[in-house]
């Protein structure tokens, strides 16, 4: 048998310096997080195939990997069926499986529950630079609070703890997906396809506004109505309750993004942008919905909203909820692009040692250091000793001789 070395496409294998940033980086995000009195969690990589196939997940339950039944509960399916051989699958985000659990232990937990997890989820992606089919994602999530305290909390954590890894300059761009809703409907297009219709929308950025008509009327929508609805986006850049006027936008989901714009401003140094294409991918959004972005950068570093329907579908009961994901790869790039260098805070010590030497003697000088909290290595002197210091010191490791 021939054993293949590499991982399989859209995995990848972590060497120890890209580990010692992950683990520096989800330490300090720990750190940060417990300040704002979030609480750590952990939910299964396996979750049943009806959770993740709620119609909740758009585009990604497209990417879902299926996992097959076993032994005679297998026997069941049918090739007309293939689905039918499936009971379960691999999680494609944390938000859904953060749902069954609440619904699972509420009982169990505090309200409002402030929920941190990190973990990897696994989508089907095609495979390609930066997309990867196994990656962490580190989500923070408030459940039972139907204010936008919610709103406000994640974001004032999240950029607190982007800067204490040097980012500064932050965008953020919010909107609410009932903005986008009520655009649709007083435009006169079907709400049974507005998740074709916000798809398309959410590539203005990409494809101009030229672009989105032309995909808005190869889906059969009246051209009298799209163009009533792109006009509203000839006005996106005035201010919120300006722009909100034309359509005669709720008072109350005015304030709301407005209360939290202003609110944001005074605690954090960045810019607050409504941003009426603002979509966010997942269908499960129903309220406020925001990105943070680093001025420098071009692109978003996470995002998340507002979706207080979900929890009920679970629970049966109806629960506010509001979460943020944080894309951890996209940061860890931007970090190794920058240069950054993990502070050191404990001293590295390599005893390089000759195979004569008394290792009873060595090793009571390594134990005494290691117990003053030292990291400590003991290797073997290499017949290319030059090589051998150049790669500990690399390493940050001082160096003794024994």
């Amino acid at each position: 048998m021939n054993f293949i070395k590499t991982p399989t496409k859209g995995m990848r294998d972590i060497l120890p310096e890209s580990m010692a940033m992950r683990e520096y980086v989800l330490n300090l995000m720990k750190e940060t997080y417990k300040t704002f009195g979030f609480e750590m969690i952990q939910t299964p990589t396996v979750e049943h195939i009806e959770n993740l196939t709620s119609k909740q997940g758009g585009d990604n339950e497209k990417l879902i990997f299926k996992i097959m039944k076993r032994g005679e509960k297998l026997q069941n399916g049918t090739l007309d069926d293939l689905d039918s051989f499936v009971d379960s699958g691999l999680r494609y985000d944390l938000t859904v499986p953060l749902s069954r659990y609440y619904a699972n232990n509420k009982s169990l937990l505090t309200t409002p529950f402030r929920a941190f997890q990190i973990g990897n989820v696994y989508r089907a992606e095609r495979n390609q630079k930066g997309r990867f089919r196994e990656f962490m994602q580190c989500d923070l999530d408030i459940l039972g609070e139907k204010t936008y305290l919610a709103e406000i909390e994640l974001i004032t954590s999240i950029t607190t703890f982007l800067k204490k890894l040097n980012f500064t300059g932050f965008t953020i761009k919010i909107n609410d997906r009932k903005i986008l809703t009520k655009m649709i409907e007083e435009s006169g297009l079907p709400l049974e396809k507005m998740d074709n219709i916000l798809i398309t929308l959410d590539k203005m950025d990409k494809i101009g506004i030229d672009g989105v008509k032309e995909e808005l009327l190869s889906l059969n929508l009246s051209k009298e109505n799209v163009e009533k609805y792109l006009k509203y986006f000839e006005k996106k850049e005035e201010t919120l309750e300006k722009f909100c006027e034309s359509f005669k936008m709720d008072e109350e989901v005015v304030k709301n993004l407005k209360t939290i714009k202003e609110t944001v401003t005074h605690l954090v140094d960045a810019e607050i942008i409504f941003d009426p294409t603002l979509v966010r991918g997942m269908g499960y959004y129903t309220g406020p919905i925001f990105e943070i972005g680093v001025n420098d950068l071009g692109s978003s570093i996470g995002g998340g909203g507002r979706y207080d329907k979900m929890i009920e579908k679970y629970a049966n009961i109806s629960v506010p909820a509001c979460g943020f994901s944080i894309g951890f790869e996209r940061l860890l790039l931007l970090l190794e692009e920058r240069g950054f260098q993990i502070p050191e805070k404990t001293e590295k010590i390599a005893f390089i040692i000759k195979e004569e030497s008394e290792l009873q003697e060595v090793f009571k000088e390594v134990q005494k250091l290691r117990n003053d909290g030292k990291i400590v290595k003991i290797v073997y002197r290499n017949k290319n000793i030059k090589f051998q210091k150049e790669s500990l010191e690399k390493e940050n490791y001082n160096i003794k001789e024994w």
